[in-house]
């Protein structure tokens, strides 16, 4: 097989894609045809628009993410956890001549029913770069991921990204806000207020009453509210966490940093990682792998 291979990041809005020959990447293309966004179009079609002169004779393509949910390509069952890490890219599902897609990891007991699709691939490549016991991977749709050695033991969801978008744009805690800004000082205040009161329900409607109340500027509640959620976030799962034991966070700059603070405030000990330099370590790996 050759050693130029097409790896795909194909979320529910956007697609990423890579060509690379060996460990280095050759070119990279985005796309906003995610797979809520075909307009039409098949998945055949867009990979091939995407992929336009990448693929030469037998290019393994290999794809991760929601492409391998049940609304996307092909619906591509879950590996059940605890599962290796390296059981990942040996589990591959085909969707057409040197096509594979990636997949996602479940958890079904009585106490934690979850599910992830392209965060088990950053988590491969995150243990392959910064080896940890305990992932935090901020987003959306933010993970909290337990590894024993090279074994996925168990993983939580907090949806403290969706929750932050749906509050301020489709509720009446955003209802009538000027645009947003930046604001350093009321994520700390919001960070604070989550962390020392991590039961987040009665403190939501707070979040209009105090701009309402002239306590708080009405340009920066967005700000505030991501402190809140983030800290009663951390403050919730972080209890279970050894004092000793560092969080690895994977994400973008930008979300490790909110995250990372809050964790300081919290008393723990973390390091970050780029969500992009994770994906393209473990989606690397998965290629590698099919080659053999």
């Amino acid at each position: 097989m050759t050693s130029r291979y097409i790896a795909i990041d194909w979320g529910s809005t956007n697609l990423r894609a890579w060509r690379y020959e060996g460990d280095n990447c050759l070119e990279s293309r985005q796309s906003e045809a995610g797979i809520t966004r075909l307009n039409g179009r098949t998945f055949d079609a867009v990979l091939a628009q995407v992929t336009e002169g990448w693929a030469e004779e037998n290019t393994p393509i290999v794809m991760a993410g929601m492409v391998g949910s049940n609304a996307g390509w092909v619906n591509v069952p879950y590996l059940s956890c605890p599962a290796r890490l390296a059981d990942i890219g040996e589990q591959l599902t085909r969707v057409k001549d040197n096509v594979w897609i990636v997949p996602g990891l479940s958890i079904n007991r009585d106490d934690n029913h979850n599910v992830m699709r392209g965060e088990e691939t950053q988590l491969i490549g995150a243990h392959t770069l910064m080896p940890s016991a305990l992932y935090v991977m901020p987003g959306t749709h933010c993970k909290w991921v337990r590894v024993n050695d090279d074994r996925v033991e168990d993983f939580r969801t907090v949806m403290t990204g969706e929750l932050h978008h749906v509050l301020l744009k489709h509720t009446l805690v955003g209802a009538g806000l000027p645009e947003q800004t930046d604001s350093p000082e009321a994520f700390n205040a919001g960070l604070e207020r989550g962390l020392q009161s991590p039961d987040i329900l009665p403190r939501l409607f707070e979040v209009r009453a105090s701009h309402v109340l002239g306590v708080r500027p009405r340009e920066q509640v967005s700000e505030f509210l991501s402190g809140l959620l983030i800290g009663s976030e951390v403050a919730s799962m972080g209890d279970d966490v050894p004092s000793q034991q560092a969080v690895t966070l994977v994400a973008s700059p930008s979300l490790t940093a909110r995250y990372q603070r809050a964790f300081e405030l919290f008393g723990r000990r973390s390091q970050t990682l780029s969500g992009d330099a994770a994906f393209q370590a473990g989606i690397r790996s998965i290629a590698h792998a099919v080659a053999k």
